[in-house]
């Protein structure tokens, strides 16, 4: 069986998963542990689970700049966007992913800024190339650069800046357990690189982030 991708996949580009095989593979996850597969509560266990990683993972296989494709030349205007030649910045859009060390969670927000150069693109789809690229087994590290890739490739602009801060339950629910550890990243691309310009857009990020 299969399930399309999410919010950042476009027509044409669907993630195949095997829920199938997921639930055959939970069900012998649930035997391993030393539980019953069969008992009141656990007995659609493997099919929830199956449903839930179709959707965590429909970012696998996708062009991250798909989301993109739409974008127009930056005299023109479009859907939410406007010709500007100065940055164009989302503060606190949400993102969650699952960390390809030990298939658990992490989720937080992201602050994403571009300096328009030839293309500009509607406001709504920026989180959608976020979206797509957290869909994935990833590290959040992997997940900033590749936001910023996909931007710089999909829109050429002069200067890109993704910022990550989430919290992760592999540190929070195991190990040391920091309970109020949070981990961000940070990628730079263009004019953005530069320490001054990228400390300008830092600023205008925290002033509206409560950090």
């Amino acid at each position: 069986m299969s399930r399309g991708a999410g919010a950042g996949a476009e027509e044409g580009a669907m993630t195949r998963v095997d829920t199938d095989r997921i639930e055959r593979a939970v069900h012998e996850l649930l035997l391993a542990i030393g539980e019953d597969p069969e008992r009141p509560g656990l007995e659609r266990t493997p099919r929830r689970v199956a449903e839930a990683y179709a959707e965590y993972f429909s970012g696998i296989g996708v062009d991250a700049t798909l989301p993109l494709a739409d974008a127009v030349p930056a005299g023109e205007t479009d859907a939410g966007a406007a010709a500007t030649s100065d940055a164009v910045v989302l503060r606190e859009l949400s993102f969650r992913s699952v960390c390809e060390h030990h298939l658990v969670p992490f989720t937080g927000t992201a602050h994403i800024a571009y300096l328009p150069g030839e293309r500009i693109v509607g406001l709504g789809r920026i989180p959608a190339v976020l979206d797509t690229v957290s869909s994935r087994p990833q590290l959040q590290e992997r997940i900033a650069e590749e936001v910023a890739d996909a931007l710089e490739a999909g829109l050429q602009p002069r200067g890109v800046l993704v910022v990550l801060d989430a919290v992760h339950t592999c540190v929070t629910t195991r190990g040391a357990r920091q309970a109020r550890s949070s981990t961000v990243t940070v990628a730079s691309r263009g004019e953005f690189a530069a320490p001054a310009a990228r400390a300008e857009v830092m600023a205008l990020i925290g002033s509206g982030s409560g950090g």
